[in-house]
């Protein structure tokens, strides 16, 4: 098994994500950002094991665009209710986790699926636990970048409007590279 290549293709699935949990480690408690990262991770990581080739022929990657409305709900729901009651309501670990499973499924599934394919149960064990030390790693040093003075200062200032701009964005972005606009589009006789 090939750690520099886990380690690479971690990095590259999850690179537009990190700026993400830039705002999301600035607004949600690190642990819970970390588990609902964790589990996200894990379930695409496995979903990308177990599923092998088979996957795609149940499920056609346009039809993971549909993930695009959650951020662009999340974005555009009503967020002036009391904080506390929004703490009731909204687990940040389910927001955390919709969020990465939105941005980062088409990415993680066909990247890591052709590299767990051909490995072992045992291989994938020992990959999983390193992919999911990189992931507790990763949003650490996020949260350290957060903490630097100019970060810090544009986050407090910025960060609720950037959440819901890139949120939209997310939502778009899916709708596009998983192809469900094209296939909508052909589907209705538009191209």
């Amino acid at each position: 098994m090939n750690y520099w290549l886990l380690f690479v293709t971690f990095i590259a699935v999850n690179l537009d994500f990190f700026f993400i949990l830039l705002c999301l480690v600035n607004k949600y408690p690190l642990r819970d950002v970390i588990i609902g990262y964790m589990i996200g991770v894990a379930l695409l990581v496995t979903a990308s094991f177990a599923a092998g080739k088979v996957l795609t022929l149940f499920f056609p990657e346009w039809l993971l665009g549909f993930l695009g409305i959650l951020p662009i709900y999340m974005a555009l729901h009503d967020n002036d209710e009391d904080s506390n009651q929004q703490s009731a309501t909204r687990s940040p670990i389910l927001i955390v986790l919709i969020t990465y499973l939105a941005v980062c499924s088409g990415c993680n599934l066909s990247i890591f699926l052709p590299i767990l394919t051909g490995i072992s149960l045992n291989h994938f064990g020992l990959a999983l636990s390193f992919i999911l030390t990189l992931t507790i790693l990763v949003v650490i040093l996020i949260k350290e970048i957060g903490k630097l003075s100019p970060v810090a200062r544009f986050m407090d200032k910025y960060s609720e409007l950037l959440m819901k701009i890139i949120y939209i964005g997310v939502g778009i972005y899916v709708f596009f590279d998983s192809g469900l606009i094209r296939h909508l589009a052909q589907w209705v006789g538009l191209v």
